[in-house]
């Protein structure tokens, strides 16, 4: 697995085939059978005989100081995840399975209350020495102890780590029912143990760290650029869950001012591939001759991912938006209709859920099975969740939102604000109502002008603020914010990482994800529920009432989403023909000689002869 997959939590469920004994097993699906059975050649959606070798450029923003993802402290580079391994690895086409990796097979028995883990002799690090058991435990217990706050909330399940052999540890867990937790651990990245003995973990560092993944560290420059180069002996090249993946030779990540400044670098050359995230630079900035005559691809490619969630993100933890009605009425200030008409040339679908473009996000009314599990909130939950559908305030897309506005002076009245002299909202004590948007990208300016004049016609004053990478972070971490453009990603299976989203201990831990400060027994309740699911329809069912709460709890303005990945690159690439259901999947691409041979000399990862 890649350090993605390893930060973002997903979940998973034990197979029923295999909860009869605790038998070795090749993989673990969250619910149901593994795509892929024991003997399996390679995943469906790679090229087993892909090319290897090769350049690639690609761009990140801002800056880096360190060389260590797993700690608070520094900006991690670009890429790092690259030079680790970790136990098991997810396919892209599955809600979430977990086949083997680092490890060979694992044992768990029914009620997942432990897991083992039977690791692969031949698995080394770069320096050649074995991966052992010991790695495992050291791993575990370093990150349980210094690693970031997401990473400690998803491990505290963990009762007790046990060597069973050079080769072979024991999870146990605890904490009540937890039925994701076996697999959790398998994402984890492995780390040496001889090799950070003697450094500081919890202090960031530019030597580059020893690894064990398909990829080693390069040349760097501190905040300019970093390599990674392909490990020709990699000693896990041969698994089933890797053929046809990590093709390339080289990989080199520039960084970069602003995104206007990287789609001007795209255009000349300086690098290969970029997932565009403006719908305006979609549209408009790669109209070069590149583009019409074949030498750069625009792709937009679909997916099955779950949107999740982009919006206005309120910090509850402020007075200011403690109150619900406050929360409602500001979202009648937002006019996406004229944002999506004016700004984002129509491609975007508004967004209404936490879990939207799939199967988990909560439409219509409750179901008769929903309701079942409400009913024990009913003196605790308004009336809407129960009986209304929820959507977002919308226009017709012509600017004129009056009839919205009015709609907002009420919601305001009832929570105790009136217009004072000059026009401006306060409350009973003359304070005006005023507030700042934080802002890390120039780009979103755009979008939030509009939204602060709406406000300022019903009195309010909301400045916009837009700070550098490295600001932007430390006031997340440390919540020192009133409203941010935030988002939270969600898996197809959701777990452990709702609490991280949403819990009432994560609204008071710096580092969280918990942004708008949610702190609520009944949301603690219903993601307790989510992670003891026994089954997949039992899964969609309780991720629904989470929906449901959250989307009358009015914590965000809900912003938009695509079903589409936007890509664009030289054509320099080779690809498989399948998608799978998570989408594009670069790491399964190719570099084509034949292909990059009419680009030489024209973009930097091909020079001239």
């Amino acid at each position: 697995m890649r350090l993605a997959a390893a930060l973002i939590a997903t979940t998973l469920t034990f197979l029923p085939s295999i909860v009869q004994a605790e038998q070795p097993v090749h993989a673990i699906a969250m619910h149901g059978e593994p795509k892929y059975q024991p003997g399996f050649k390679h995943f469906e959606y790679v090229n087993p005989n892909a090319l290897k070798g090769g350049i690639v450029r690609q761009a990140a923003i801002g800056s880096f100081d360190s060389l260590n993802p797993f700690i608070v402290k520094g900006d991690s580079a670009s890429g790092v995840g690259l030079i680790y391994e970790s136990l098991t690895t997810a396919s892209a086409d599955e809600a979430f399975t977990r086949y083997g990796s680092l490890a060979q097979s694992m044992e768990v028995p029914k009620d997942r209350s432990w897991i083992i883990f039977n690791m692969r002799k031949e698995a080394r690090w770069h320096d050649g020495k074995p991966i052992t058991a010991d790695d495992v435990i050291f791993t575990f217990e370093t990150i349980r102890e210094k690693g970031t706050p997401q990473l400690r909330y998803y491990y505290a399940s963990i009762g007790k780590i046990e060597k069973l052999g050079p080769h072979k540890v024991k999870f146990t867990f605890s904490g009540g029912e937890n039925r994701e937790m076996p697999l959790i651990v398998g994402e984890q990245p492995i780390l040496p143990k001889h090799y950070w003995q003697g450094r500081k973990f919890e202090e960031t560092t530019l030597e580059p760290p020893l690894g064990s993944g398909p990829y080693k560290i390069g040349a760097l420059e501190a905040g300019r650029f970093i390599t990674y180069e392909r490990v020709e002996d990699y000693w896990g090249k041969d698994l089933p869950v890797n053929i046809g993946t990590d093709n390339f030779g080289q990989i080199r990540f520039d960084y970069y001012r602003d995104a206007t400044v990287i789609i001007e670098a795209f255009k000349a050359g300086e690098f290969d591939f970029r997932s565009e995230n403006s719908s305006k630079a979609w549209a408009t900035a790669y109209e070069t001759p590149d583009v019409k005559e074949g030498r750069v691809v625009k792709s937009e490619i679909k997916h099955n991912r779950s949107a999740g969630m982009q919006g206005f993100v309120y910090n509850t933890r402020r007075d200011l938006f403690k109150d619900l009605k406050v929360r409602k009425a500001l979202a009648f200030a937002f006019d996406f209709e004229r944002s999506n008409k004016t700004l984002f040339y129509g491609q975007y679908a508004r967004s209404r859920s936490y879990f939207d473009n799939s199967e988990l996000a909560a439409n219509g009314l409750p179901s008769k099975e929903e309701l079942a599990l409400l009913e024990p909130y009913k003196d605790k939950l308004s009336e809407e969740v129960f009986n209304q559908v929820y959507n977002p305030p919308s226009t017709d897309g012509s600017g004129r939102i009056r009839a919205n506005l009015g709609k907002a002076v009420k919601l305001l009245k009832e929570a105790g604000w009136t217009i004072g002299k000059d026009r401006k909202l306060v409350n009973s004590a003359g304070q005006p109502f005023e507030f700042e948007v934080l802002l890390v990208s120039p780009m979103f300016e755009r979008v939030v002008l509009p939204f602060a004049q709406n406000l300022e016609r019903l009195g309010i004053k909301a400045n916009v603020r837009t700070v550098d990478v490295a600001q932007y972070i430390k006031r997340l971490e440390t919540f020192d914010f009133d409203i941010i453009v935030g988002s939270w990603g969600q898996s197809l299976s959701p777990g452990n990482e709702q609490r991280s989203y949403w819990g009432s201990a994560a609204a008071t831990q710096n580092g969280s994800r918990n942004f708008a400060g949610i702190s609520d027994p009944v949301i603690d309740e219903l993601i307790a529920s989510i992670i003891a699911a026994p089954d997949r329809e039992s899964l969609i069912t309780r991720t629904k009432v989470l929906d449901r709460v959250l989307q009358w709890g009015y914590y965000v303005i809900p912003q938009w989403h695509l079903d589409y990945d936007r890509l664009v690159f030289w054509n320099k690439f080779g690809r498989p023909g399948i998608t799978p259901l998570r989408g594009a999947q670069f790491n399964t691409w190719w570099v084509d000689p034949e292909k990059e041979e009419p680009l030489r000399g024209k973009i930097k990862s091909v020079p001239r002869k």
